[in-house]
């Protein structure tokens, strides 16, 4: 919240208003005020307006109405109410403002002119500060998609998102983390590498996402069992007496400005490429982190679906990374399919835990868990193989009681947790091959339809639980993979988005018959 007002122009005389409380949230502050008191102040819908109490102040955007409130009044949603600190009738001063000047800036943008260091500063104070309307966030993440920033505006872009948000200062180093571009379904190692990396004696205060597109972003996944929003103060003092955490990065203000950014990129489902690496870095440098590996998921459905895009991201993050002061090291990872065999919050972390527990239904989670904490191992200075010693954490156990630590100091219910205490959706259907064959292809983002049909990431115990993969021969009638919902009516939508995408290929043995001369031989 912006208290001081110092870069706002008055551009009209004080009026009292008293408060009515409006049942709505939006990311940006929203006001609704009467036709009649908007004409006698000359505003119009979507002009701005600064609102304080003598405690605070916010910059909120007009809409205008002739019922919801009366003459005198003024409807504030929710978040304005709590940053103000207000409730119905209370009283609060309105005084016209000019509009914001990171207009004037996303129009550059959109002209494909480069911005200052200055301008940047700009538009990021005044976004995180809740100045710009949806639509003109709109503007901005389309300029980005359409014309990437360069390497020195994701620098300083990156470094105005930490500066307008908490900092997480720790008093134990080096700080290690870990962050994957996703784009792949059942991605759940984040809750091995924590554990494993936290048990080998390191601190890596990992915070993560929710969904965007996917079934399921980390904090999904683990809220199932835990909490995960945490303050700074507790991811701090978790990460220095257990070793870790795993932290919805939205439960504390560390980059503001990013997680409005990604809001506004959700209705349009898009990651633009200089916005994916100063969302990344600006949250790992806000975390403290000193040392980061990169895990670059990459194939034909994913955000990065060739290997020189990939090598594009590994060598901006390692040189972006340098001048703001985090040593990266990257690794591009085989996205051809889903990570393990569950997709869908409770499901996935059903799987992280069997493997904790030794029992992993798959090979590939456990595969990418071990080699990825490895490379951390060895960025840590360990002299031996990363990933035998990655592995050998998980053999031992130990990084499952590191995983029930780091849950337990975080909040969870399940005390000693094991796999069988995860909860899963209790309507269910299979999927089943209607020929014989192998699975040639998995079609990923056609998965993630699917499990979003059954309600993911909403619905945390609904998801999909994959019978086949790549390469596996299939008889028809064979379950190729199972649908989990906690409503019989999702479960039903699901089914028939199923039935409709077909996200399996499979193929016969034989791919093609070429047939040569025709030869007839009469048969004596």
């Amino acid at each position: 919240m912006n208290k001081t007002g110092k870069d706002l122009d008055e551009a009209g005389t004080p009026s009292n208003f008293k408060v009515r409380s409006i049942d709505l949230e939006t990311g940006e502050y929203t006001v609704i005020m009467n036709r009649q008191d908007a004409e006698v102040l000359g505003l119009r819908s979507l002009d701005r307006v600064k609102i304080s109490n003598g405690e605070g102040m916010i910059v909120a955007i007009v809409e205008l109405t002739g019922s919801v409130v009366e003459k005198g009044a003024l409807g504030i949603l929710k978040n304005g109410r709590r940053s103000l600190g207000v409730s119905d009738d209370d009283e609060v001063r309105l005084v016209p403002v000019t509009r914001p000047r990171s207009i004037e800036i996303i129009k550059k943008r959109l002209d494909r002119i480069e911005l200052s260091t200055e301008e940047i500063q700009i538009l990021t104070e005044e976004i995180t500060n809740h100045r710009l309307s949806d639509i003109e966030l709109s503007a901005f993440v389309t300029s980005t998609y359409m014309q990437p920033l360069t390497t020195r505006e994701i620098k300083d872009l990156t470094l105005s998102i930490v500066k307008n948000g908490e900092v997480i200062e720790h008093d134990v180093e080096p700080i290690f983390d870990f962050h994957s571009v996703g784009g792949v379904p059942g991605n759940k190692v984040t809750l091995l590498v924590v554990p494993i990396i936290a048990a080998a004696g390191l601190y890596i205060p990992k915070t993560c996402s929710r969904a965007i597109s996917s079934a399921g972003g980390t904090a999904d996944i683990l809220e199932t069992v835990a909490n995960v929003t945490l303050p700074g103060h507790r991811i701090k003092e978790i990460t220095e007496t257990v070793g870790g955490t795993i932290a919805w990065g939205g439960g504390v203000n560390i980059a503001p400005a990013d997680d409005i950014i990604i809001r506004a990129e959700y209705p349009l489902a898009i990651d633009p490429y200089s916005q994916v690496i100063a969302s990344v870095l600006a949250k790992k440098k806000a975390v403290g982190a000193d040392h980061l590996l990169m895990d670059i998921p990459t194939g034909p459905q994913t955000k990065v679906k060739t290997m020189d895009l990939a090598r594009t991201y590994a060598r901006d993050f390692m040189e972006i990374g340098q001048q703001i002061g985090i040593n990266i090291q990257c690794a591009i990872t085989f996205g051809g399919q889903p990570i393990g065999r569950n997709i869908g919050p409770a499901l996935e972390c059903k799987e992280a835990i069997q493997i904790l527990e030794g029992i992993p239904p798959s090979s590939s989670a456990l595969e990418k868990a071990t080699s990825l904490a490895g490379i951390i191992l060895e960025m840590s200075g360990f002299s031996g193989d990363g990933k035998e010693k990655a592995a050998e954490l998980l053999r031992s156990g130990e990084a499952l009681e590191k995983f029930r630590e780091i849950i337990d100091a975080q909040g969870t219910e399940i005390k000693d947790i094991t796999a069988e205490d995860v909860p899963i959706g209790n309507f269910s259907a299979d999927i089943c091959s209607v020929q014989r064959g192998y699975v040639s292809s998995i079609h990923n983002k056609k998965l993630v339809r699917i499990a979003r049909a059954a309600g993911c990431p909403h619905d945390k115990l609904g998801g999909l639980v994959l019978e086949k993969k790549n390469g596996h021969q299939v008889d028809k009638g064979d379950v190729l993979f199972r649908i989990f919902s906690s409503n019989e009516q999702k479960l039903k939508l699901a089914l028939s988005t199923a039935k409709r995408l077909s996200p399996f290929e499979i193929e016969g043995m034989v791919l093609e018959r070429v047939p040569g001369e025709r030869v007839i031989h009469t048969v004596q």
